[in-house]
């Protein structure tokens, strides 16, 4: 009913939001009289953050066109390599003849687009021929397409990884480092050929002992059966997911503003005053930053239960207790493929030492194999995207999949 609820409040409110974006378009005409009077600006600016407030649950566009190679721009075009029901592989293809390291960029499956990772990519698409998990919203997703869990997770990782071929690497961002190491050892496990070449790990909670945070502390403090009743919903009958169960986009965008609520009201309350004031550039900045921030998806419930189940609670990875599919994961056999845990100093969701743990798990890969990185003075966002991420983790990162000392 929660679900029910919230639509029914959405609908209810956005009369008022277009209202308000035609009060903003109105104050804002260049013809209109005194447009620049200072209380006519203030209503414009209030109108306009009224017509902002709620969320999206439709996914961004990337938005690359072109990117530069080798100083010479070259044309990108999207295109899906696979389609499945709960993910489509998008191939970032480039118009160019440059043979570059091939990158599979494993998006987080945590209540955001993959295009929360736009920066990320946009930096690697200059080195790299990059591909990436774009999730489709569980709410769009028929339930004659069955259940999602953390099983079919790794397994759509290992298929990714296959088609991908030999010579592969992969950076996992945030909760798919688990996903993403599971599917490395079981592939190592077979002796299959197409094991990648390079693991990146990206503050990711391997191992959530290491270094407690306020996201571990919640998840350990309640129950997967507390979790089940109090946050897991059914799709309304109005979505092609009508009726599957979900962890809802707009509980998980609330839990992760609670955590900085401080921070979020104060960049607004700055958004309002870069309006009042003219200064386009500022404000622009913040709009694009919630614009991303605020589009959210649904997860599948079982995808959901099951990731603070075992990452969480059990830490099933990290105690040599994780079983996928019927088959125990054994990180140990891990022996080819070169693993890179990157963390960031000021993280609040995976603190430093949660992802640098994969190296405790990995007996079987020697020292030369393996690298750690800690970003001095970034929180978790920071080290995937800005200037942190541009100019001191990318560069370190791109060295390392080049086999670069």
């Amino acid at each position: 009913m929660l679900y029910q609820a919230y639509q029914a409040h959405s609908d209810a409110f956005a009369p008022f939001r277009a209202l308000a974006r035609s009060g903003q378009e109105f104050l804002n005409n260049p013809w209109m009289a005194f447009r620049d009077h200072p209380l006519l600006r203030q209503a414009a600016a209030a109108c306009e953050m009224v017509s902002r407030a709620g969320m999206s649950h439709l996914r961004p566009d990337f938005g690359f066109d072109h990117v530069m190679v080798n100083g010479e721009p070259v044309a990108v075009e999207e295109v899906a390599i696979e389609t499945t029901p709960f993910c489509t592989l998008l191939h970032f293809r480039k118009d160019t003849t440059v043979v570059q390291p091939r990158m599979l960029v494993i998006a987080p499956l945590s209540g955001h687009f993959a295009t929360l990772l736009r920066g990320t990519i946009a930096t690697m698409l200059q080195d790299h021929d990059v591909y990436v998990t774009d999730w489709a919203n569980a709410r769009n997703v028929s339930l004659l397409n069955g259940r999602f869990d953390l099983d079919d997770h790794i397994a759509l990782i290992m298929q990714f990884m296959r088609t991908l071929g030999p010579d592969l690497n992969v950076l996992a961002v945030c909760q798919p480092a688990v996903s993403a190491l599971a599917a490395t050892a079981l592939l190592a496990q077979d002796n299959d050929p197409m094991q990648p070449k390079t693991l990146t790990l990206m503050g990711g909670p391997i191992d959530t002992r290491a270094a407690p945070t306020k996201v571990s502390r919640f998840a350990e403090a309640h129950s997967v059966e507390w979790l089940e009743r109090h946050v897991i919903d059914t799709v309304p009958l109005r979505y092609a997911g009508a009726l599957r169960r979900v962890y809802p986009g707009f509980l998980q965008l609330a839990g992760f503003m609670s955590m900085n609520l401080d921070r979020h009201v104060t960049a607004h309350v700055d958004l309002f005053k870069h309006l009042v004031a003219g200064d386009g550039d500022s404000a622009e900045a913040t709009k694009k930053f919630y614009d991303e921030y605020t589009a959210v998806m649904d997860l599948p419930a079982d995808f959901y239960l099951q990731t603070i189940d075992r990452v969480f609670h059990r830490q099933a990875l990290a105690r040599g207790e994780f079983v996928s599919h019927g088959v125990k994961v054994d990180p140990g056999a891990i022996e080819n493929t070169s693993v890179y845990a990157i963390e960031g100093e000021k993280d609040d969701i995976c603190a430093v030492g949660q992802t640098s743990a994969v190296h405790e798990l990995l007996t079987g890969l020697s020292n030369g194999k393996k690298r750690h990185y800690v970003q001095p003075g970034v929180g978790h966002y920071g080290v995937f995207n800005g200037r942190g991420w541009r100019n001191e983790i990318y560069p370190r990162m791109r060295d390392f999949v080049l086999g670069k000392d």
